[in-house]
């Protein structure tokens, strides 16, 4: 349905863009520049409608309806998923290693290469002398 309706919308598109331009503009005749155009006042002013212009207006209005109704279309929420519907998700395994990533911005700790000594375990150089 929206694929008929996207190629429906293009084509009108390209009608209404030939039949616009095919249209000659109000100020085409040399003689409307001087008032020569008032003298056809069997239908007013702006002259009779062409076949042309009434095409431009069916055009029109079949282009606002394709509009409209693409974006309604659009609008609605279809659900499509990658899964069958009725399937359940094998659940995650566990590892036994922990995780070594870290969180994005999360500074790290410094590696140290030998452990560090308990204060139990100092060595005679390190403890503080008294006198």
């Amino acid at each position: 349905m929206t694929i008929l309706l996207t190629i429906l919308h293009i084509l009108v598109c390209i009608a209404l863009i030939a039949i616009v331009l095919l249209q000659s503009g109000k100020g085409a005749e040399m003689g409307a520049s001087f008032g020569a155009g008032g003298s056809q006042s069997v239908f007013g002013a702006g002259g009779g409608t062409t076949f042309l212009s009434k095409l431009t207006t069916g055009a029109a209005i079949i282009f606002m309806l394709t509009s409209l109704t693409l974006a309604y279309l659009s609008g609605q929420s279809e659900t499509s998923s990658i899964m069958p519907k009725g399937t359940v998700a094998p659940a995650p395994r566990k590892t036994s290693a922990p995780s070594t990533t870290q969180p994005a911005g999360t500074p790290q700790a410094p590696v140290q290469s030998t452990p560090a000594q308990q204060p139990s375990q100092r060595s005679p150089e390190s403890a503080p002398q008294t006198k």
